[in-house]
């Protein structure tokens, strides 16, 4: 609803661009007809036209940078007409004298119109909206690049229309006020010129960087300047939800946007413990779909108990991380009145299934109650934002703290302390737990990850470097490329890419991945059917050796025998990048999400 909010803004907020004044005097010229039999229909072909233009660049744009390489020089060199355009206005005046051409026809032919009709005023919309798309702001910019870079989808759409809406709202307020606000936004046309051309410098500039490889972040950012600081703000509120891993993740219910759930990443040690304030009552559990190791349980039960809830789900590596200190923790201090309670909210399908989550749970060590939070009622009460997050209740069932992300342990167990503490519990045991987790529940290396989290499936995929790109839901033979860029991966012989995942359909499918991190983990999941499937990894092309995972053998070797989360690498350090290749011997492998640490 954020995104969707945000969205609608950046629309209102187009009409504050340079190059939207041009548009304005079709506009306020018919300020004086009325609203109802000219203004409505004028705003309805804008609308039309605007999405229209929007989509297909979506879908276009998409279309371009994945047939192969050089589409995406060609989408380059469209970046950089733009910021020449924007360099140079007599340029940009030459490119869009057509388009401003028909609006004039079309507004001449609606004053010789003998009898009003609400055609003329619907085919001059349709001729605004086509040209105020070509001016809409960098809101718009990161909403198209994010439909060319993964796909357009129908969360792409939706933005699109809210973008849209916000743009016929603020036309309409044209259309009301008329001149006034035509005068007022004159004034400021010497200063929008400048700005103008400051972003063109901008886009030219990352468009270089592009070209060179040196950040893809960039084109999030190419259209900085030619509207309004507020918008700017916005498209830093977007991109910010958009970042792999994410500090703190956000997200909207998850059934909204799945691709806005977020893991939460490790964090800094924080500052010594505080003075806790109250954030909230202890909300409803009471859309736990099953409970494990405990029948139901509810607030008023948990009353006089300080209680720390748990949000995870079992394929997360952040959540895995956390769990020694979560076990420690309801061991050390459940004689002293404290609960540990887990909530699982599922990220895929098959962490819906009881069954799973009932395996992973005894195979993890965890005997704490555990809610299956698979409709996200939960999640949602608590309003929650990432995997693994911390809320802290105390005895009168207040939620007093909250903790998204991994590390802290420190801090965390002392807010437990002050609680139970506080709750009239004396000679709490003394010191701080240190435990040690092997596999995938190790901490992570001191080393940043240099790779974030990246999705298999057409739904969030990003990266992806076969020739030809992503084919959603059919059998499609992939040929890997001569070579990937650090954070591309290919897949190399027959798959099925669903939104979700991709699966092998022959022996001997790979995928290949250039990742710069400690730890490499891959969540994968057997034949439909349940058999095992074996694969074997190389590093660099070799076998792993020393660097070998938890999951595999010095040679490689391993056996997919459930749907979880394998580590494949465990290096002694990170501070390379290097090229893992990963080769199912067997057909029918489920591949996921990469993972890093």
């Amino acid at each position: 609803m954020l995104l969707l909010l945000i969205a609608y803004l950046g629309g209102v907020l187009t009409i504050l661009s340079p190059c939207i004044l041009p548009v304005l005097p079709f506009v306020f010229a018919r300020a004086d007809r009325p609203f109802r039999s000219h203004g409505l229909p004028m705003l309805l072909g804008m609308a039309v036209a605007f999405a229209a233009i929007a989509t297909l660049a979506a879908v276009g744009g998409g279309w371009v940078v994945t047939v192969n390489e050089y589409g995406r020089y060609a989408a380059i060199a469209m970046l950089a007409l733009f910021g020449v355009t924007l360099l140079f206005p007599s340029l940009a005046d030459r490119l869009s004298r057509p388009l401003v051409a028909l609006g004039i026809r079309l507004a001449e032919a609606d004053d010789r119109a003998a009898k009003p009709s609400v055609f003329s005023p619907l085919l001059l919309g349709v001729g605004t909206g086509l040209l105020w798309a070509p001016c809409a702001g960098p809101i718009l910019g990161l909403i198209l690049t994010g439909a060319a870079l993964n796909g357009a989808s129908a969360g792409t759409t939706v933005l699109l229309l809210a973008y849209a809406a916000g743009a016929c709202t603020s036309l309409a307020a044209a259309l009301l006020f008329g001149g006034r606000l035509f005068a007022v936004m004159k004034r400021s046309l010497h200063t929008g010129e400048w700005v103008r051309r400051v972003a063109g410098v901008a886009v030219l500039v990352g468009v270089g960087a592009i070209a060179l490889g040196l950040d893809t972040g960039v084109l999030s950012q190419l259209s900085v300047g030619t509207t309004s600081a507020l918008e700017q703000a916005l498209v830093e509120k977007i991109d910010m939800r958009k970042q792999q891993p994410a500090p703190i993740g956000e997200s909207a219910p998850p059934q909204q946007d799945p691709a806005l759930l977020k893991t939460a990443a490790v964090l800094p040690e924080p500052a010594p413990v505080r003075k806790l304030g109250i954030e909230g009552d202890f909300p409803s559990l009471a859309g736990a779909t099953e409970w494990l190791n405990s029948p139901p349980l509810t607030p008023e039960a948990l009353r006089g108990k300080v209680v720390l809830v748990d949000f995870w789900t079992y394929s997360c590596i952040n959540c895995l991380r956390t769990l020694p200190y979560v076990r420690a923790w309801a061991e050390k201090y459940k004689d002293a009145g404290l609960v540990v309670l887990g909530v699982h909210s599922p990220e895929f399908a098959f962490e819906k299934r009881p069954a799973n989550v009932r395996k992973a749970t005894k195979d993890l060590g965890i005997d704490f109650p555990v809610a299956l939070d698979n409709d996200f009622k939960i999640w949602r009460g608590f309003d929650n934002q990432s995997w693994p997050a911390f809320y802290f209740i105390d005895a009168q069932g207040r939620i007093r703290y909250h903790q998204f992300g991994e590390n802290r342990y420190d801090k965390a167990e002392q807010i437990l302390q002050q609680l139970l503490a506080e709750a009239g519990r004396h000679n709490l045991p003394a010191g701080l737990v240190a435990p040690k987790g092997e596999g995938t529940q190790a901490a992570p290396g001191d080393e940043l990850a240099m790779s974030g989290e990246t999705y298999v499936g057409t739904e969030r995929a990003q990266g992806f470097a076969s020739p030809g790109g992503l084919v959603n839901g059919r059998a499609h033979v992939y040929q890997p490329p001569a070579s990937l860029r650090t954070n591309q991966w290919a897949l190399g012989g027959e798959w099925t890419v669903e939104p979700e995942r991709a699966v092998s359909n022959q022996p001997n499918s790979r995928i290949a991945y250039r990742f710069q991190a400690r730890d490499l983990h891959l969540v994968l999941g057997p034949m439909a059917d349940g058999k095992p499937v074996r694969f074997r990894v190389l590093v660099d092309g070799k076998p792993p050796l020393a660097d070998h995972g938890a999951d595999t053998d010095e040679q490689g070797y391993g056996t997919i025998e459930a749907q979880k989360l394998y580590q494949l690498v465990r290096q002694a350090k990170g501070e390379k990048a290097r090229l893992f290749e990963i080769e199912f011997l067997d057909g029918g492998a489920q591949a996921y999400a990469f993972t890093f640490g």
